[in-house]
């Protein structure tokens, strides 16, 4: 393990609630930074995938999530450490209030619980338009409420006026907590929202270009550039190594094929992290360091097609990352425009997105559909996830999808979301039978019917049912999980793909359930 150098300079972005501006103000700093010429490192915390969208293009670097329900408190600074390597500054946002986190279990996935494990100065973002003297109060309570969480300063967000913000500093003058930018009301800045969030970068690029721009002006206009830099200075020295992709491989030999341990993981909190230093910039997928890597380097290796394009946008970088440290070519595809799979596509990864936004687009593609029918049938690996799920299906909202499962698919007014504790129910080319992973559900969508006759999930927590397909090579489920948290699953995906390029799909094939494992009854 190598060391970590110099401490990183940076800042997490909070707020006392969701709405008072947090992905205004973390982009519009990240944008205004990066136009000094700093080297900015984007972070989000929680398990969204559309802020770091906007993230990404603010900086021209990956956005990267940091969740400690998914992935494990342990792993928060070496992620972190293996996303800013080479920055000059690092800009956390953070997710919901400051104190908020995973349902009933305390501090866990909050922003001041990373705000702790990266020990980041935060920022709190006030939406200051309907108080005054008040405000102190409110800053004060956030402030003391946890001694080691260091509130470094505040920005007051939809400033009324001069003498608003006059009276809004003079209340705050004696709480120990400095105004580090005072932003006027506006409604130029901003992104559109729809039922699911901020619409993604992907779906307005030239939309959101523009607007991340309003928001670097808006900073650059009413905050104190200089005051903040110096508050991300003050952050120390984390220790231990950065994470690194391929030394995570090598440390976390479960869920091979030929691995003969336990059936199930640790609980995330309870493993030793994969770490390591390196040298690869973050937005460079390191090559297998080991002539073990699957595949081997070279044009040996098996070919993985990711789904990307507008429709597709959903995606954790590690994951690229560990698919290319475990010996695969990753090749990426749009399903809006593409035909035809990438050439000698072995295995298939099709995440999260917007599929409903597109949904005769997709239809339309017909060639591509029934390519991608075939790489199923073969019994190739197919790793589908939410918006995959609902593009395998038979139909989407009464629309032909790819019909690999036997199931129809529809647009839904119920919101579901939540963190998800998970159990495989039988092998399958991510984990083996009773193998535990912790997940993260969004989605205003209905599946019917919810589970295949091998489902792929058992869900424990927080409600005991059944959930998504294993069939052949196919694992298809509403969970998002995160892969740094068991990289184990790129490997075993990786040597499925390889078996199944040489003819030997069916280790690939499910194993069949007469009854869900122990745990999940």
């Amino acid at each position: 393990m190598s060391s970590t150098g110099s401490p990183v300079p940076r800042l997490v972005i909070a707020a006392p609630a969701s709405g008072s501006g947090k992905t205004t103000v973390a982009t519009g700093l990240m944008a205004a930074f990066a136009e000094r010429g700093l080297a900015v490192s984007p972070h989000k915390v929680g398990p969204d995938y559309i802020d770091p969208g906007y993230h990404a293009l603010a900086t021209g670097r990956p956005g990267r999530n940091l969740d400690a329900y998914l992935c494990g408190p342990e792993r928060i600074a070496p992620l972190f450490l293996h996303g800013a390597a080479g920055a000059d500054l690092a800009l956390v946002e953070g997710v919901m209030g400051l104190y908020d986190g995973a349902a009933l279990q305390g501090e866990l996935a909050s922003t001041a619980h990373v705000a702790k494990l990266l020990k980041a100065p935060v920022v709190l973002v006030v939406d200051a338009s309907s108080q005054s003297r008040s405000v102190a109060a409110l800053v004060h309570g956030f402030a003391s409420w946890d001694p080691e969480v260091r509130v470094g300063g505040v920005i007051l967000n939809k400033v009324g006026s001069d003498r608003h913000e006059e009276l809004l500093r003079e209340a705050l003058g004696g709480s120990g907590v400095p105004v580090l930018g005072a932003l006027r009301r506006t409604d130029g800045v901003g992104t559109p929202s729809r039922h699911l969030g901020l619409v993604p970068v992907a779906e307005r690029r030239e939309d959101a270009v523009e607007a991340v721009a309003a928001m670097a002006a808006h900073i650059r206009a009413g905050c104190d550039l200089e005051a903040l830099l110096a508050l991300a200075r003050s952050a120390p020295a984390l220790p231990g190594a950065a994470w690194d992709p391929a030394e995570a491989l090598a440390e976390d030999a479960r869920w091979s094929p030929a691995w003969t341990g336990g059936s199930t993981s640790p609980e995330p909190g309870t493993e030793t992290a994969g770490a390591g230093g390196t040298d690869a910039a973050p937005d460079s997928p390191r090559s297998p360091a080991s002539p073990g890597a699957v595949g081997g380097p070279g044009s040996g290796r098996p070919v993985v097609a990711v789904a990307g394009g507008s429709a597709f946008t959903f995606s954790y970088a590690e994951h690229t990352e560990l698919l290319t440290a475990a010996g695969a070519q990753v090749v990426t595809f749009d399903p809006l425009r593409d035909e035809e799979l990438p050439e000698n596509a072995s295995g298939l990864v099709i995440g999260g997105g917007f599929p409903e936004m597109y949904t005769p687009e997709l239809s339309a593609n017909e060639p591509l559909r029934t390519a991608v029918a075939r790489l199923a049938a073969s019994g190739a690996p197919v790793a589908a996830e939410c918006a995959g799920l609902l593009y395998l299906s038979r139909s989407l909202d009464g629309s032909p999808m790819c019909g690999v499962l036997d199931a129809e698919a529809r647009m839904s007014q119920r919101l579901t979301l939540g963190y998800r504790e998970a159990v495989a129910v039988s092998d399958n080319v991510l984990a083996p039978a009773g193998a535990r992973l912790r997940g993260h559900e969004f989605h205003r969508t209905v599946l019917e019917p919810g589970a295949g006759p091998t489902p792929a999930w058992g869900l424990v927590h927080p409600q005991r049912r059944l959930e998504g397909f294993v069939h052949g090579g196919v694992h298809a489920s509403y969970v998002h999980v995160h892969w740094a948290a068991a990289p184990g699953v790129a490997r075993r995906f990786v040597e499925r793909c390889a078996a199944s390029r040489g003819g030997t799909a069916t280790n690939g094939r499910a194993a069949p359930a007469s009854a869900p494992p122990a745990g999940i009854r």
